[in-house]
């Protein structure tokens, strides 16, 4: 049997460890492999929703040892919990003499790389993006602040560290592993790609009951003649709300019926300020929040989806899984180049359309490509889903960098 500790600095009871972390370590779980967590969990949310998440993980016989997540003060608060972070790692090892750890993200890689350097275990850097660089892309380290420019040198240079030490490391995208490679200059080290993965079980359009989706149409007030563009997830930091909601306007003087379905937990305030900036009517917005469960359904009402993203350098190394989850729906996309292997996979796979420039000529020959983008067959689109971003695959991939670990 294989024993991993999985630190993870996002809370399992936050939607992103529900989605994106659970599924991956219930199937590992089966394989014959000791799954330990531990994450960081935000109190609030954690309260509510700590009993769910624990049944969740006690019918896989995943042990679970969450520590409080410290909001306040900036960089301060980071510090507190990489040293709380290492100080339960170090009590987990002690009791359950794990052979890999397996940290998510970079805050999680500090306990990862103490525990080697002193248990000599498997060290295993998932990494999910170019941390520091997100967040002076995000503007959240502005470089004009001599405290951030210090906390991203310094970051930086953990990072190498990470690199140079760990014994597999996890990129998102082919992208993301290039520059490791290439630009970094981290030739030597082993890399798998592994990008974030959908349950395509879950995102089917084959598994829509019909009368369901009639009802919600109805409740909805979408006709049968309407043309739904649709939108999921979060619109903040890197999402660009402003040029979709351009888009949309533009669309609108193509498909006079068309309406946009935004599924998102954000404020509505921002999408109607938006839509009043460009002269769109709210009638033509539909804006729907939904827990997991709800979001194959809404997303079936949509002919197609749109998703830009800030095409930044971190997001080289980004993997939306919004897109495994809309090509599992059988939903071509209106998305933007420079993102991921986006450039790679979307031209070479028929998924829709990639725009290289946001400016109203580019826009407007997006929707003028619209009509043949809704021909693209959807089970073309489902099956590219599965064969590039199915959980079994993802799962497969980290079981086989296990195996990996512990056959050196």
């Amino acid at each position: 049997m294989i024993k991993v500790l999985y630190i993870s600095y996002d809370g399992m009871t936050d939607p992103l460890g529900e989605s994106q972390v659970i599924p991956y370590l219930k199937e590992l779980s089966k394989q014959d492999i000791k799954i330990t967590i531990l994450s960081a969990e935000k109190q609030a949310i954690f309260e509510s929703r700590k009993n769910y998440i624990q049944n969740i993980l006690n019918e896989s016989n995943i042990e679970w040892v969450p520590i409080t997540y410290t909001k306040k003060p900036p960089v301060i608060s980071t510090i507190i919990d990489i040293r709380k972070i290492y100080k339960k790692a170090v009590k987990i090892y002690q009791n359950e003499l794990f052979d890999i750890v397996h940290c998510r993200s970079y805050i999680s890689a500090f306990a990862g790389l103490k525990l080697k350097q002193k248990y000599g275990v498997k060290f295993l850097f998932d990494m999910r993006g170019f941390y520091a660089d997100e967040r002076v892309d995000g503007n959240l380290w502005p470089q004009s602040n001599l405290i951030y420019k210090q906390v991203y040198k310094y970051f930086k240079n953990k990072e190498k560290a990470f690199f140079s030490n760990a014994d597999y490391t996890i990129s998102l995208t082919y992208a993301g592993k290039d520059i490791i490679h290439n630009k970094f200059g981290f030739t030597d080290i082993p890399i798998e790609v592994i990008p974030c993965c959908a349950d395509t079980n879950l995102f089917d359009y084959r598994n829509i009951n019909n009368t369901e989706k009639q009802e919600l149409q109805t409740e909805l007030n979408i006709n049968e003649n309407d043309f739904v563009l649709s939108y999921l997830g979060s619109l903040g930091t890197w999402y660009m709300p402003e040029e979709m909601m351009k888009l949309f306007s533009i669309l609108l003087k193509h498909k006079p019926n068309a309406k946009f379905l935004i599924i998102t937990k954000d404020n509505q305030d921002l999408i109607l300020d938006l839509a009043k900036k460009h002269k769109i009517n709210p009638k033509y917005l539909i804006i729907r929040s939904a827990n997991r469960k709800e979001v194959p359904l809404l997303l079936s009402l949509s002919q197609i989806s749109i998703f830009f993203i800030k095409p930044v350098f971190s997001k080289k190394a980004s993997s939306p899984t919004k897109l495994a989850e809309i090509l599992g729906m059988g939903i071509p996309i209106i998305c933007n180049a420079n993102v991921g292997d986006i450039d790679k996979f979307v031209p070479e796979n028929n998924l829709g359309i990639m725009i290289d420039s946001f400016d109203t000529e580019s826009l407007n020959n997006a929707c003028q490509q619209i009509d043949n983008l809704i021909k693209i067959d959807k089970k073309h689109l489902r099956s590219v889903s599965v064969g590039l971003f199915s959980l079994d695959k993802g799962v497969k991939l980290y079981f086989g960098v296990y195996k990996k670990l512990m056959s050196e």
